[in-house]
This record gives structure tokens, sequence and C-alpha cells, in this order.
């Protein structure tokens, strides 16, 4: 599998270009908010997002002010909707680092993902990219409905596989569809293709939730601790389907069990192992790689160069991932 460099050879200067434009969006003249906004910056991630906008900017056409900006917008929102996200989950730490809240408390933290939202709409509206703006909005309502939708299906840990499918298809699809949407809008390219790319990845970002899922079952050392998706009463793509191949009172055991003892390292334990015998690791990675598949074909409808080949080994990357 190609590694992040490797994938990224192709928008090497885009990339390099893009970091000191975003760190230029983040600017400040409020001291307070400049070292937020600095702590920020220097704890990215992969920067898989931008990837996506400049690789399918690339595979439509050519990179232009509009797609720096588009990426940049996408970057705002999407740190804004984490900064946002670590304080509804009283999360501590975001990647190995204190999150912002941690170390600013809460009041400050929404306050932080308010201007970073502002900062994005603006940066869109002052620049008239306003196609990219809608793009970008949509995704961002999808966001907060597929959490919400989420929240309210796991007070009563009654979700099967369609309702799954739509929380991710809004938590997680739907911003790496904007990324895609918004590189090939960005270039002018014409509808018909902006939808191909937003569909596109969409199936790729659900794939890359169904990994995210599979993570919380496996060995491999991960960013996240094995089981932490049960012990937060999240139902996820493998224990659907083995609740729904389990007996009436295997499925009650269960369910019984994530309600009320995930707290337990040993009933997660059972929980996984359940799963693990049900079939529903195996169930749940053929319908990631047929995702994969679909998207892939999408992709392959595009024109061939090094930058669709790059897209296509993103695509592999983000579900052959170990982390």
């Amino acid at each position: 599998m190609a590694d992040i460099k490797t994938i990224q050879a192709p928008i090497t200067a885009e990339m390099e270009l893009f970091e000191l434009k975003f760190r230029s969006f983040m600017k400040s003249n409020v001291m307070l908010l400049d070292q937020i906004m600095n702590y920020i910056v220097k704890r990215k991630g992969k920067q898989l997002r931008p990837m996506f906008v400049f690789l399918t900017a690339k595979t439509c056409g050519e990179v232009t002010e509009s797609t720096y900006r588009g990426a940049g917008l996408i970057e705002l929102l999407h740190t804004a909707s984490l900064v946002h996200d670590d304080v509804v989950d009283d999360s501590n730490y975001r990647r190995g680092f204190f999150s912002v809240n941690a170390l600013w408390k809460n009041k400050i933290a929404v306050l932080v993902g308010d201007v970073l939202l502002s900062r994005g709409m603006l940066l869109a509206v002052d620049n008239k990219d306003y196609e990219l703006l809608r793009i970008v909005s949509q995704a961002v309502r999808e966001m907060s409905e597929g959490e919400l939708l989420q929240l309210e299906k796991a007070r009563r840990l009654d979700i099967n596989e369609e309702i799954y499918y739509e929380v991710i298809r809004q938590k997680t699809a739907s911003l790496i569809a904007a990324c895609c949407a918004v590189g090939a809008s960005s270039v002018d390219a014409d509808e018909s293709t902006v939808e191909k790319a937003r569909i596109f990845g969409e199936k790729v970002g659900i794939a890359f939730q169904i990994k995210d899922d599979l993570f919380d079952y496996g060995t491999q050392e991960v960013g996240k601790p094995l089981g932490i998706d049960i012990k937060e009463k999240k139902m996820t793509l493998p224990l659907i389907y083995a609740l729904s191949k389990a007996t009436w009172f295997k499925k009650r055991e269960i369910i019984y069990m994530i309600k009320n003892q995930s707290h337990k390292s040993k009933k997660v334990a059972e929980v996984i192992e359940f799963v693990k015998q049900s079939g529903g690791i195996e169930y749940a990675t053929q319908v990631m790689q047929r995702y994969q598949t679909e998207a892939l074909n999408i992709l392959h409808t595009l024109p061939d160069s090094e930058n669709r080949q790059a897209l296509e080994q993103l695509v592999r990357y983000t579900i052959e991932r170990t982390k």
C-alpha cells in the first residue's frame, strides 16, 4: 500500500502553498485566539481532506485560487466541528494531544468553534464562492443532523442497518463528499461531473467509517482504544449484523450488557467476542469493500491521469490503513 507521502506526490506544491494560505486564514489580532489557532494548526492530522480536494480538482481540471479557498473552507469548518465535538463529548484529548476545551475550558472552545465557522463562511462570501459555500454548508448541516440522529437512536439502542448507513452517510461521508464536490466545482467542472465527484466521495466516506468501526474490534494498535464504541453505546455495523443474527434471548442479554455494564472491560470483551463469533467482522469487511469498489468504478469514469491514480491510492489508503 502506498504511504501518504507517495500519494501526495502530484500535489506536493499545492499542499505546501495551501499550508501557508491556511495559516493566513487562521490569523487573528486577538492574542488568545491567535494562540489557540496556532495550537490547532500545529497538531493537524494527515490532512486527508485537503488531499481529496486537490486531487479531485486536478483530476477534473487545473487548480485555481478558488480550489485553495475551497480546501480552506472545508478545513475551517471541519476544525470547528472537531472543537465543538470535543465539548459535546466532554473529551480531553484529540489525536493524543489535549483538546482545546481541556486547555482553555468549554466556553472558550465553543467561541473558537464559532470563529472558525464564520471565518470559513466569510472567506467564501468575500470571494463570491457561493457554490462552494453551498456545498460545504450542506455538509455541515448533514454532519450535525447525523450526530443528533445517532444520539436519539443510541438512547434506545434500536439502530438497524438502514439507520446506521444514514447516520454515517451524514456524520462522516458528507464531509468527504463535500471535499470531492468542492474540488470539482472549483475548477469549473460541469454539474454532472461535480455530482459524480460528490457520490464518489460519499462512498469513500462510508467505507472509511466502516473501517473505523472495525478498529473497535481489531487487534491492531490504533488511535482509539479497543471497545470504545461499545463503551460509548454506539451501534456499529459489526454489532448490528451480529444482533440481527442472534436469538431473541441472546440479543436481549447483549443489549443489557451494552446499556448497563459497558463500563466493565470484561463485559466489553464478551460483546467483542460475541460479534466475532457471529461473523460481524467478515460482514462489515465485505460491505466496506463493496463501497470501495463502487467508489472506484465512479472514479474510473473520469479521465486517467497521475492525479486520478493518486486519488485511487488515497481511496485504498483510507480502507487499508492500520490506524
